[in-house]
């Protein structure tokens, strides 16, 4: 069984999922916090629990969802993990700010840690999660599947009824729609998503709801 932690982040109201197992190790997704009391709730909430943090994981590259990068490097020496195809925005977090907000902030940005590839697995305690590629957001964003717990967590790739923007840099509608009807559609259809921004939902109730699935 595993515990899922979620903590609302930011300006932009980003999720970060910190996922643990009764091994008490655990991996962080996507943390996007920013201000002090973020970053300290979440490593409160690992310090509470005892867990033992062994990956720093990012669905994509974007500033919202790696706000908090350098401080979980600083605390844990764990270094983000990507697609490769996101490097171009995960080195320039500044001008991203810049873009995204339209304002100058800190950010810190460490050193980045391995490149993952589709259908990679990612291990930590008792349990595993396939990265599964899923462009269109950004060329690099995937999404996080745990077959044995179905749950998947999916960064800005789907949210509950609706889906992450194709208008950034490198984004693109047709790939999105390739990565929900071909990708996120073929999963269980009792399958837990944890996106990005927003409240958690299932593959089934997106694909009978979610307009973007009946195009």
């Amino acid at each position: 069984m595993i515990n899922i932690k979620c903590f609302n982040c930011n300006m932009l109201s980003e999720n970060c999922y910190v996922v643990s197992d009764d091994t008490q190790e655990c991996v962080i997704i996507d943390c996007g916090a920013f201000y002090a009391e973020e970053s300290q709730a979440i490593v409160q909430y690992i310090r509470d629990q005892r867990l033992k943090p062994s990956h720093l994981l990012c669905t994509h590259g974007h500033l919202d969802h790696c706000m908090g990068n350098g401080y979980i490097y600083q605390e844990y020496g764990l270094k983000p993990e990507a697609h490769e195809a996101d490097d171009f925005i995960l080195s320039k977090m500044q001008q991203q700010a810049l873009d995204i907000l339209g304002v100058s902030i800190p950010i810190d940005v460490p050193p980045m840690g391995s490149w993952f590839r589709d259908g990679d697995t990612i291990t930590f305690g008792s349990h595993s999660l396939k990265v599964l590629c899923t462009p269109g957001h950004t060329p690099g964003s995937v999404v996080f599947y745990c077959e044995e717990e179905s749950c998947a967590f999916s960064g800005d790739t789907l949210f509950r009824m609706s889906i992450g923007r194709t208008d950034f840099e490198r984004g693109s509608y047709e790939q999105i729609m390739h990565s929900l009807h071909d990708v996120l559609a073929q999963l269980p259809p009792n399958t837990v998503v944890y996106p990005g921004h927003g409240p958690q939902t299932t593959i089934a109730e997106e694909i009978r709801y979610n307009p973007y699935f009946r195009v």
